[in-house]
């Protein structure tokens, strides 16, 4: 039997998108941490290895979740950008850090996050909003 796409599932939709953990840390690093290169995301704590960091660059970008340019001050550089699409899956992201400060012994995540978690979400969103002119 065939793959057939998502049906109108939206669990499935989503998960066909970023559903994988490299996509989603990509998109974590560009949206959260502001990392907009290639060498930055290589770079990122979780070691991802480079074939699958630029297949997953692709796929985001054939998604509609990043966009890219060359950088203007280096032309052999490319800036990648999260679009309206992948920055609407800001509150997500800010579940998913409250869901880990809850239940991840080791976790790293402020204590502000969870004092004041709406204040913290709503800073957060203006800063992210102001940095990609949304």
């Amino acid at each position: 039997m065939g793959y057939k796409k998502h049906q109108g599932c939206p669990f499935t939709y989503a998960l066909e998108i970023f559903g994988d953990k490299w996509s989603l840390l990509i998109l974590r690093d560009l949206i959260i941490f502001n990392k907009r290169t290639y060498k930055e995301f290589a770079g990122s704590g979780e070691c991802i290895a480079t074939n699958i960091l630029a297949d997953r660059l692709s796929k985001l970008e054939k998604d509609g979740m990043i966009s890219k340019r060359v950088d203007s001050k280096n032309r052999r550089s490319v800036i990648y950008s999260p679009t309206k699409k992948s920055l609407d899956l800001f509150p997500m992201f800010y579940e998913m850090i409250l869901w880990s400060a809850k239940y991840d012994s080791i976790t790293k995540v402020p204590s502000c996050y969870m004092n004041e978690p709406k204040a913290t979400m709503k800073k957060m969103r203006k800063e992210i909003a102001e940095r990609f002119k949304t």
